[in-house]
C-alpha cells in the first residue's frame, strides 16, 4: 500500500465474524422461522413488496428445483409456497435483496430477545476502536443487508459497535464481485480509490475492488473455507495492524 489510507472497508463473514456464525447460527435461525414470519407479517406493505420481489426472482429462476417447486406452487398456500422457496435460497446461499432483507427483519428479533449474540473475532473490537480513534473512516461492504449488518455489529459480544462505522453497503450497491459496485462505493466516500483499503476473504471481491485502485488485502482467518490469497497479502489478526501505515 503506497498511498495514506484513511478509509477501511470491511467485509464481515470471515474477515471481522467466523464463518460459522452465519452458516451454522443465523441461516438456520431465519430458515427456520422465514414461513411463520410470512404468514404473520405478509400483509403488511413492507413485506409484501418483498414477498412480490421474490415471487418475481422465483419466475426468473431457471434451476431444476426452483421451476419443479413452481410447478407445483398451487398445491399450497402462496405464504407457504414462497417460504419454501425462500428456505431453497438460504440452502444455496443465494444473495437475493428481497431474501437479505426478511433474513434480517427475522434477526432483529433474535437479537432483541437475546438469542443471538454476534461473536467477532477477538481482535476486531479493540482494533475497530483504535482506528476510529486515529481517524480512519470505517465501513462496512456485505451481502447481508445493511439493517442485518447494524444488527451484528449493534449486538456484538464486546457490545454496540455500530457508532464506530460512518458508512454501510450491501447488495442493493451492486454484486461484491462487480467492480462497478466498488466504484460506486468510492464515489460515496468521496475520497481517492488509493486511500481507502478493502479487507475480504473472498479473492474475487479483491479482484474487483483492486481494479478501482483501492489497496486490498486477503482476510486470513483459521476457519475460512478458502486460505489461497493468490497474488494478495494477507492479514489474520489486527491487533498490531496499523492501515494508515500498512503494517
Amino acid at each position: 500500500m503506497s498511498a495514506t489510507i484513511t478509509h477501511v472497508l470491511l467485509d464481515i463473514e470471515g474477515t471481522t465474524c467466523p464463518v460459522s456464525f452465519v452458516a451454522e447460527v443465523l441461516f438456520p435461525y431465519a430458515r427456520e422461522r422465514i414461513s411463520g414470519f410470512l404468514n404473520t407479517h405478509g400483509k403488511e406493505p413492507e413485506i409484501a413488496q418483498l414477498i412480490h420481489d421474490v415471487e418475481q426472482a422465483w419466475h426468473s429462476d431457471p434451476t431444476p428445483e426452483a421451476v419443479e417447486m413452481h410447478q407445483a406452487m398451487h398445491q399450497a398456500a402462496r405464504m407457504d409456497a414462497v417460504g419454501c422457496y425462500l428456505k431453497l435460497l438460504i440452502d444455496r446461499d443465494i444473495k437475493l435483496s428481497a431474501l437479505k432483507d426478511l433474513q434480517g427483519r427475522i434477526w432483529a428479533a433474535g437479537y432483541h430477545k437475546g438469542d443471538l449474540i454476534a461473536p467477532l473475532f477477538a481482535d476486531v473490537p479493540a482494533a475497530l476502536q483504535r482506528w476510529r480513534q486515529q481517524g480512519l473512516v470505517l465501513a462496512v461492504y456485505s451481502s447481508g443487508s445493511i439493517p442485518a449488518q447494524k444488527l451484528l455489529y449493534g449486538h456484538s459480544q464486546a457490545g454496540d459497535l455500530c457508532p464506530l462505522f460512518s458508512h454501510w453497503f450491501d447488495t442493493r450497491t451492486g454484486p461484491k464481485k462487480n467492480t462497478e459496485s466498488y466504484k460506486k462505493i468510492i464515489a460515496e466516500l468521496q475520497t481517492p480509490a488509493d486511500q481507502v483499503l478493502f479487507i475480504s476473504d473472498c479473492i474475487d471481491e479483491l479482484n474487483a475492488a483492486s481494479k478501482t485502485g483501492m489497496a486490498v488485502l486477503l482476510s486470513d482467518r483459521g476457519e475460512n473455507p478458502s486460505r489461497d490469497c493468490g497474488r494478495f497479502e494477507r492479514i489474520s489478526n489486527y491487533s498490531q495492524f496499523d492501515p494508515s501505515h500498512g503494517s
